[in-house]
């Protein structure tokens, strides 16, 4: 797989994503479903932690992709949903390191939301990914 950051304006990779990306020669493309701070029993975990939850939203994100052979690096669509932007922005750093150590600056989309699937849920991941 090649990967082709496409930015007409360079403010974005600073904040650690790409305006788009052209990828080529992919042969599996992954769409991940939407992923919060659930237990693999199906339980919410770290309520009311914007923190916590984000962190466990995304190690289900990477199981995901674990699962189809794949990791961060093969990221190239994320759409983060928060029910609270400000709350989520305090905390975007443990996303942002984790992409930096993958070596990836998926395009990124983030969104607030009144609320999530799950009471209780405060950030929800999903995503695109190709190898």
């Amino acid at each position: 797989m090649e990967r082709q950051a496409v930015n007409p304006v360079t403010w974005s990779q600073q904040l650690g994503f790409n305006q788009g990306e052209v990828v080529s020669g992919e042969s599996r493309t992954l769409y991940i479903s939407g992923q919060t701070a659930m237990s693999p029993e199906g339980r919410p975990k770290h309520e009311g932690d914007m923190a916590g939850q984000l962190g466990l939203a995304l190690a289900n994100l990477e199981a995901v992709l674990g699962e189809a052979g794949m990791g961060l690096a093969n990221l190239v669509r994320l759409n983060v949903y928060a029910t609270d932007i400000d709350a989520l922005m305090e905390h975007y750093g443990v996303l942002a390191a984790r992409l930096g150590q993958a070596g990836v600056a998926p395009t990124t989309t983030m969104l607030g939301v009144t609320r999530l699937a799950v009471p209780g849920q405060l950030v929800e991941l999903d995503g695109t990914a190709v190898a």
